[in-house]
């Protein structure tokens, strides 16, 4: 039977990433369920970098990741603008005023300025907060580029390797998948999105209450046709965004439906809704939805990222929790991943805000 130091379950970018930074100073198992990595939410994402995204607690993570997504041409630059209807001006000035604080790039912009970034915006939004650093983020480029590193220091990917069973024993974790395949690992990581928690039940750990929640996407052609220099577009009660991609509009309805770990996929009811809010914003006709899709997000009862060894079993260590900003953090995730597990990775994101323990 293979050994190995570690084995994390859960190929897509949290899984990916991690084992890119563990591959080399340690052996590696990386286990994916479907028959090729990032077929869930890494591969349903319609990521952007914003630093504000995911609020206080994630900031540093995200702030973290931006040198090396930039720095390795994983970034494209887009913008994004939270806008806030008549009435919220004292939020608003309050979320510009929080993030700055924070060292983040961000200033309010009146009426006049927002009608310059977002053509035919609708009477009735009156301020909003400029990111002008936000960029849109090469999902895809950024997964193969994770994988490539694991493979090159040795990490071993099984896919179609469902986890069926972990036995704790004197040599380690005992690992029986679905089809039969086994092996041995000194430390056991989660990270499995949607199935954090049925991964910790199947290894006989207590489950940390990640819930995953369904967010629904839609591709939709307008006319007049949106200039490719329109920003990411945010509400500042997170009712929606949109945005330009590749001469269409990505729009959401910022939904958060509660569901069980799934193949999600997209509700009709929740396509109508996202086309309804961003007619509220903008004048744009909507000549016809040409995609729809979903995906799932999973939290923590915090809703902040849980990185760390579970409390009660040493060497299960819990990799999960990432929401909607675990593609924009992902290179911060990791670094801090590999220093609580191996003990190297220059990271000054102080892991005690997500460990595990704060669940009692």
């Amino acid at each position: 039977m293979e050994r190995f130091d570690f084995a994390i379950v859960g190929a897509g970018m949290a899984g990916a990433s991690l084992a890119a930074h563990l591959a080399g100073k340690a052996s590696v198992l990386l286990l994916e369920a479907e028959a090729a990595p990032g077929y869930h939410a890494t591969g349903r994402s319609a990521a952007f970098w914003t630093e504000s995204y995911g609020g206080p607690g994630v900031q540093p993570l995200t702030t973290a990741s931006g040198p090396f997504l930039r720095d390795m041409g994983f970034l494209r630059p887009r913008g994004a603008l939270t806008i806030a209807r008549g009435g919220q001006e004292d939020e608003l000035a309050r979320f510009v005023g929080r993030f700055a604080a924070l060292g983040v790039r961000i200033e309010s912009l009146g009426r006049a300025e927002m009608e310059t970034l977002v053509p035919g915006l609708r009477p009735g939004w009156t301020r909003a907060a400029l990111e002008p650093d936000c960029c849109d983020i090469d999902v895809a480029g950024l997964h193969t580029h994770y994988l490539a590193q694991a493979r090159r220091g040795g990490a071993v990917l099984w896919c179609a390797a469902t986890l069926a069973e972990a036995r704790k024993a004197p040599q380690g974790w005992w690992l029986t998948l679905a089809d039969g395949r086994s092996a041995v690992c000194g430390v056991l990581v989660d990270a499995a999105g949607a199935w954090a928690d049925e991964v910790a039940r199947r290894a006989g750990v207590a489950p940390l209450g990640i819930a995953p929640f369904r967010r629904t996407m839609a591709q939709v052609r307008v006319t007049p046709g949106v200039p490719a220099s329109v920003p990411l577009v945010l509400d500042l009660a997170e009712r929606f965004y949109f945005k330009p991609e590749a001469g269409r509009v990505w729009l959401s309805p910022h939904d958060e439906t509660p569901s069980v770990p799934c193949d999600a996929a997209p509700e009709e009811l929740d396509v109508a809704t996202a086309i309804d809010r961003m007619e509220q914003v903008v004048d744009w006709r909507i000549e016809s939805v040409e995609h729809r899709w979903a995906g799932l997000r999973s939290f923590a009862p915090d809703r902040l990222p849980v990185y760390g060894f579970d409390s009660r079993e040493p060497s299960f260590f819990w990799f999960a929790g990432q929401g909607g900003f675990g593609i924009q953090t992902a290179p911060a995730a990791a670094m801090l991943g590999a220093k609580l597990l191996v003990g190297e990775g220059g990271i000054a994101v102080d892991p005690a805000r997500y460990v595990p323990s704060r669940f009692g």
